[in-house]
């Protein structure tokens, strides 16, 4: 019953913030009712502050309880990736795959080193002392681009066929790559006795190379399933449970769900659409994981923005935050330029793309998730807080900048 009553007040708040934003606010609705949800959170601990309200307790009470990073990686993560997927034609990324490939992998890893090695060097300039390795671990969880976060601010930017593939091709593989490294620097953190060179590389041919074929094997089979019958109601359900089912699975068997997910998807939403789906299938099963996607971005963004209430702030978190704005944009600017530039002696691109890429690739969720699944230790608070404050930047700043951005280099 607890569940159901907190599920009940956020599919509320979500509700009531959408109308405020669609009604007098007028932004894009991811990015309009996080805001929302933060001005709402932020008036509640100036409440607090003035002795009106117990901030501490509702958050006790509400997201203390919520799990965010379960929520969102055991449960809403697996949705939103699937129905981003559906809809993405297989030939486009095709036509980009080494790139896309560079950036998810080489590219993460290489943001990784960068933002943690440039945090620490920054913030002990600033008297803010951090080991080395937690600089690392939030390199890892800060660096993957959130394709959820992505899909949904550039559905309406207008950007270029191309450009828009390579963006949100790489948010849909950088992350199930940036959990592995996250997964590795986080064994480092907490047991480095155990962590050996075969060992890392074993983890990642399990979680990434493993969860891929995994999201064939799937796909394929959902694909079948779906290909046997000519019923739209059955087909959802089918969807439905090559989702839940296969993505608990894939956390079972120790690989990658979010890289099974999206193969799965990419798989369904190219072969199965084309030889699996009859037209009334397809516009159905279409409409129903389009309002899925919105109704769980929604959701996922004001949780976001309650966040705030958990979050303890201080001296050290504020400027730790400030310097990580910088130094993950600097860091990406770096992870993204070396890859464009060696793949441009073999194709042309189109112009300003690295700066299209750096500003649109937008924080969202995943790391949010990914830093409050630390354990409880001197450094969590500080590494979430300042994973917060880049998270709110870039989809705030970034998110509502990028469609501009997009049309001034188009029209140079």
């Amino acid at each position: 019953m607890e569940i159901l009553n907190l599920t009940a007040l956020l599919i509320t708040l979500t509700a009531i913030f959408s109308y405020l934003n669609h009604r007098f606010v007028g932004l894009p609705t991811t990015i309009g009712v996080m805001m929302i949800a933060l001005v709402f959170s932020l008036l509640l601990i100036a409440l607090g502050w003035a002795g009106i309200w117990s901030v501490d307790e509702m958050a006790e009470r509400i997201l203390m309880r919520l799990d965010f990073d379960t929520a969102l990686l055991h449960g809403m993560l697996s949705f939103l990736l699937f129905a981003g997927a559906l809809h993405i034609n297989i030939s486009d990324l095709a036509a980009h795959k080494w790139l896309i490939g560079s950036l998810a992998t080489v590219g993460v890893v290489m943001s990784t080193f960068l933002v943690g090695t440039l945090s620490w060097l920054c913030l002990n300039f600033f008297g803010v002392e951090v080991p080395y390795i937690f600089c690392l671990l939030f390199g890892a969880l800060i660096s993957p681009t959130d394709p959820i976060a992505v899909l949904a601010i550039l559905k309406n930017v207008g950007i270029a066929k191309s450009l828009e593939t390579k963006i949100v091709g790489e948010s849909l593989f950088n992350d199930g790559v940036g959990v592995v490294v996250f997964l590795v620097l986080f064994g480092i953190a907490t047991s480095p006795v155990d962590v050996t060179v075969s060992g890392t590389l074993w983890l990642f041919a399990q979680e990434a190379v493993g969860g891929f074929i995994y999201g064939l094997l799937i796909g394929f089979i959902g694909y079948s399933l779906l290909k046997s019958v000519n019923n739209y109601q059955v087909e959802v359900l089918l969807t439905l449970a090559l989702v839940m089912g296969g993505y608990s699975l894939a956390m079972a068997l120790h690989l990658s769900g979010p890289i099974a997910i999206v193969v799965a998807g990419l798989f369904i939403g190219n072969h199965g659409r084309m030889f699996a789906m009859s037209d009334t299938t397809r516009r159905n099963l279409d409409t129903f994981w389009e309002l899925v996607d919105e109704i769980l971005n929604a959701l996922l963004f004001v949780m976001i923005g309650l966040e705030v209430l958990v979050l303890k702030f201080s001296t050290s978190a504020l400027i730790a935050g400030l310097v990580a704005v910088i130094v993950v944009l600097v860091s990406r600017f770096v992870s993204v330029g070396i890859p464009v530039s060696l793949f441009k002696f073999t194709r042309e691109f189109s112009p300003h793309v690295v700066r299209i890429l750096v500003w649109g690739g937008i924080r969202g969720g995943i790391s949010v998730a990914l830093a409050l699944s630390l354990p409880a230790g001197p450094f969590r608070d500080l590494i979430v807080t300042t994973t917060y404050t880049v998270v709110v930047f870039s989809i705030i700043v970034q998110g509502l900048s990028i469609g501009r951005l997009v049309k001034r280099a188009q029209t140079v």
